[in-house]
């Protein structure tokens, strides 16, 4: 086994893998740098590019995208006072008192320090476990591997924020876009309405951008400002580094809490940095000054959200369930490069196993290197108007998302799925719930059919089974204890939302729930087609979510004012009253102005019209600004487009007219 760590170690020692580390670094410094984007947004940009790529050279750059991203989004939670993602809020309570206060170097280099001390703890409890777990890993079978899906979509019970009826609704619906296609069981295709492009269902890519990176683009698109105000650096930088080592123990505790939560699937980030910030406000006792700047509420929620990342790695590698949102579209990844997670990536697998976690220590040490490296020219970043980045954002997901397929019907359910998302978010749907719901459909559905095939009913009797429904009956009852909302804020008990009086005022999120209920009816109607093992998983989703909605419409219509079940972030969100804010539509409008000019002149023909006209109309760009910012975008999809051998999407144009490359 010793053998296999250190040949894991040279493989991973090359130029080659290096580079595409470095590469997913890149963008994972991007990604976190960018507030509301996070781990979701940045793998899904990335899992199209694995195409072809042999498979330590692309896990290799999924790990450096993963392991940065809890490292750079403190570069806004400290700057701006903004949580760069969920894994960073706690950050925030410290950390910008602290650049208020002139110390903002201090702060930053004590939580970059902070987190690569994580991320190294993080592989070594991966190593461990992974010694110690293989004997019990070999003997888990077909249902084993069913309950253990089972426990991981326990895990909505968690995220199932106010209203446990949107959670449990919001994970069905994500079910059954996981249904979508053919049948393990019997080949049959499901859901495909005529459509050729569902015959293999809805690729990962797609649902990770259409719901999660696209709503939060919309959200910043329309508040028309500078992504922060931007406050001096100061000095501190090796300060610091001497309040992490004063620290070590506090570091160190917290990377085991980071561990722990990580390790439960579907929790991960949500809560881990507001634990591990609880534990220093609990055992802290000389001088703390919580909340005003203290150094020690930056160490230990930075210490714990890279720690996250190795035990989030646990169930994904080792039982194929997602440990957190990220892990769920970084699952996707491995299968995509055809490696099955389970039992062989003890034993057949281990040495992919072994370079995943050497990739999660050096990816650590790199990302809180390049942290510290640009940590004033990205501060500077941070002043840019976010109207003048939105258009790369918006081109490049575009150019993500039809890779899946390579064609215009990506761009198409991009968009469809992105105002899903964005009437989820508004309506306090967890979207979470419905990414987890979506990757663990085929393995509950493959290996449910299996253990029926092996074992028959008596599967139910086997010890493993028994112990692990246990599991997940436990974690049911203390999710439903201690729900967290995708942003990981714990909900109160008492319905004491905010929320505005009236039928009429709840008329749009009253719709929204309807239309959910439709989709689901027609999920229904179309399981009832096909033969009993094509038709039992779909079915089953259906009327448990149909149940759902049958609690939660009466809840919308008859519920008291600051009922749990209403939410809409329209009419109580912080934005409500500020100058300046624009609609809840505009960003979605621009990408569907996108989509619709790709429909009729092909992609790279579009984006050579998007870019200017969004620079001029949206931004108020100046000429010389709009040629430079078109060119340098035009420049970079063609580089990629060169260098991927890839044709654009297109359009109607191009039926008609013979063009040359790229704009064919």
């Amino acid at each position: 086994m010793v053998d296999t760590l250190l040949s894991a170690l040279g493989a991973l020692l090359t130029f080659q893998h290096l580079f595409y580390m470095l590469i997913g670094v890149s963008v994972g410094l991007v990604i976190g740098v960018i507030p509301g984007l996070g781990g979701i947004a940045g793998l899904s940009l990335l899992i199209p590019f694995l195409y072809g790529m042999d498979e330590i050279t692309a896990l290799a750059m999924l790990i450096g995208l993963v392991a940065v991203i809890p490292t750079s989004d403190t570069f806004s939670s400290v700057l701006m006072g903004i949580p760069g993602s969920s894994a960073s809020q706690a950050t925030v309570l410290d950390g910008f008192p602290l650049a208020r206060q002139g110390q903002a170097a201090r702060a930053l280099s004590a939580a970059f320090i902070s987190s690569m001390a994580g991320g190294i703890f993080g592989a070594v409890v991966l190593t461990g476990f992974v010694v110690i777990a293989r004997p019990i890993i070999l003997s888990f079978g077909s249902a084993e591997l069913f309950m253990l899906a089972l426990f991981g979509l326990s895990m909505v019970a968690v995220l199932a924020g106010r209203s446990l009826a949107k959670g449990l609704a919001a994970c069905c619906i994500g079910l059954i876009i996981g249904s979508i296609g053919g049948a393990p069981a019997t080949g049959e295709f499901r859901m495909i309405f005529g459509f050729d492009y569902l015959y293999d269902g809805i690729p990962l890519v797609i649902v990770g951008l259409g719901f999660f990176a696209i709503p939060e683009i919309a959200d910043l698109l329309r508040k028309n400002s500078a992504i922060a105000s931007g406050h001096a650096l100061g000095s501190g930088w090796f300060q610091g580094f001497r309040d992490w080592w004063a620290n070590l123990w506090l570091s160190m505790r917290c990377a085991g809490i980071g561990c722990i939560i990580g390790a439960i699937p579907g929790l991960g980030g949500s809560v881990v940095d507001w634990i591990a910030y609880g534990h220093a406000v609990q055992t802290v006792k000389k001088d703390p000054q919580f909340g005003k700047g203290d150094i020690r509420g930056v160490v230990a929620p930075e210490s714990a959200n890279n720690a996250m990342q190795g035990g989030a790695l646990l169930p994904t590698m080792l039982f194929g369930i997602p440990g957190s949102g990220s892990m769920a579209v970084f699952l996707g990844g491995m299968v995509l490069l055809g490696i099955q997670p389970g039992p062989s990536m003890v034993g057949a697998d281990l040495n992919i196993t072994y370079s995943i976690i050497w990739s999660l220590a050096l990816a650590n040490v790199m990302g809180a290197g390049i942290c510290l490296a640009l940590a004033i020219p990205i501060s500077r970043l941070t002043q840019i108007p976010f109207q003048r980045l939105a258009p790369f954002m918006i081109v490049l997901i575009s150019f993500a998302a039809f890779q899946a397929t390579r064609s215009l019907a990506d761009l198409v359910a991009l968009l469809s799925l992105g105002v899903l998302g964005v009437l989820m978010k508004r309506f306090g749907w967890p979207r979470p719930a419905l990414l987890i719901g979506y990757v663990l459909a085929p393995q509950a559905e493959t290996y449910f059919y299996q253990a029926l095939q092996f074992n028959g009913w008596s599967f139910l009797g086997r010890p493993g089974v028994i112990i692990i429904g246990l599991m997940t009956l436990a974690s049911v009852f203390f999710g439903l204890r201690n729900r967290v909302d995708e942003h990981g804020a714990v909900e109160p008990k008492a319905d004491d939302a905010p929320d505005v009086p009236g039928l009429k005022a709840h008329l749009p999120q009253i719709g929204f729930a309807l239309a959910m209920a439709v989709l689901l009816l027609v999920a229904l109607t179309d399981s009832l087609k096909h033969d009993f093992l094509g038709q039992v998983f779909p079915l089953a989703v259906s009327v448990i979510g149909l149940v759902m909605l049958a609690i939660l419409i009466p809840q919308l219509v008859r519920g008291k004012t600051g009922h749990h079940a209403h939410f809409d972030a329209e009419l109580t969100g912080d934005h409500v009253g500020q100058e300046g804010i624009g609609t809840l539509w505009g960003g979605l409008g621009w990408i569907a102005a996108l989509v619709g000019l790709t429909a009729l002149i092909g992609f790279y023909a579009a984006l050579l019209i998007f870019f200017p006209v969004f620079l001029i109309v949206r931004a108020k760009a100046g000429p010389v600004a709009v040629v430079l910012m078109t060119a340098l975008a035009a420049g970079f999809i063609l580089l990629l487009a060169w260098a991927l051998s890839l044709n654009f999407p297109s359009g109607l144009l191009q039926s008609l007219v013979d063009l040359p490359w790229p704009l064919r």
